[in-house]
């Protein structure tokens, strides 16, 4: 009689569609490898890799989403559920590039599809609302790149076609607010209502209301988009993937002095802070890919949710985390 499997640790607990998740367990028995299943609500998924104490599988596409069961199998034997959190897939056919971004009037999420350099598109900013329905807002800007809100609720959008940042009005016309920005792409504000623009060939700009630029601070340039965020203190972290494998978060304190944050990380993108000083990147982490979390000090990092071909992040004013994929948009409730 076979010796019963338990499942003893999902890592990480949270994931979307597609993702690769870590199931710790004992007592599976893998010596016919053939007769051993991952079930997630009852679909079979894909294994990558097979031990007795650990297995890998692919999340795979779900009727449901939120909490779900998986099980292991071994000779026609299925063990007790664990449970894990898996994202609902909002929209698909889209591009983003980097964080998609809440509207904090109404919680409508904006997103992007961004296109290859130069190409126009006659639909390039979408709004979905809260009820997950997507509808065209604006095909105004050409290569749409980072989207961020001020404290008035005032949205920009950069471009990194034309090196803009533009001002969307209330009529959805899109104004130029700031020109000539190099590469523009990541924006983010601080609580002065500041503006801050990533340009990727390494220079952070700062904007004031009125649209006055200056070159604030220096960095390495980025293979793809400086991604940006705020922390409480007003800190700017910065991610901006290069050609190397050991990338590192950067920190510009508010007197524009630039330091590492964490170093460790590959091709890290977009980032958002929570209410407790927490660092949220887009990165893999020793080998494994997906949303990392980084402690208010930098010195602890752990996969957060597991997830492929992802590129930015936005936490809504409920805690819910809106992920972008290259292609797609997620909603994934986190309750811890």
């Amino acid at each position: 009689m076979s010796k019963e499997c338990n499942i003893l640790r999902i890592d990480p607990p949270r994931a979307i569609p597609g993702a690769e998740v870590m199931i710790d367990c004992e007592g599976l028995d893998t010596s016919d490898p053939t007769l051993c299943g991952v079930f997630f609500n009852g679909e079979k998924a894909p294994i990558v890799a097979l031990g007795p104490r650990r297995v890998l599988a692919i999340v795979p596409e779900l009727k449901q989403s939120g909490t779900i069961e998986i099980q292991l199998e071994h000779r026609g034997i299925r063990s007790d559920a664990a449970f894990a959190t898996v994202g609902k897939r909002l929209a698909e056919d889209l591009h983003p590039v980097a964080n998609p971004a809440f509207d904090p009037d109404d919680g409508s999420l904006f997103v992007t599809r961004s296109g290859a350099r130069g190409e126009q598109l006659p639909v390039t900013l979408f709004r979905i609302d809260v009820n997950g329905q997507i509808s065209e807002f604006s095909g105004d800007i050409t290569n749409p790149t980072g989207i961020a809100f001020d404290s008035t609720g005032q949205m920009f959008v950069s471009s990194r076609m034309d090196g803009n940042v533009y001002r969307i009005t209330p009529f959805k016309e899109a104004v130029a607010f700031v020109r000539n920005l190099g590469v523009a792409t990541g924006i983010a504000f601080d609580s002065s209502d500041m503006m801050y623009v990533g340009d990727r060939t390494g220079t952070i700009y700062k904007v004031n209301g009125i649209g006055e630029e200056s070159a604030w601070a220096q960095l390495e340039p980025s293979v793809s988009a400086y991604h940006l965020a705020i922390g409480p203190d007003d800190v700017l972290y910065v991610a901006g993937p290069t050609v190397a494998s050991f990338d590192s978060i950067m920190r510009v304190d508010t007197d524009s002095k630039v330091s590492v944050f964490y170093k460790g990380l590959g091709r890290p993108q977009g980032l958002a802070l929570d209410e407790q000083g927490n660092l949220y990147v887009v990165a893999s982490l020793r080998g494994r890919r997906g949303i990392v979390r980084i402690s208010p000090d930098g010195r602890d990092a752990e996969m957060f949710v597991a997830g492929m071909n992802l590129v930015g992040l936005a936490f809504s004013a409920t805690g819910d985390l809106a992920i972008a994929s290259t292609d797609s948009i997620y909603r994934l409730s986190i309750e811890n």
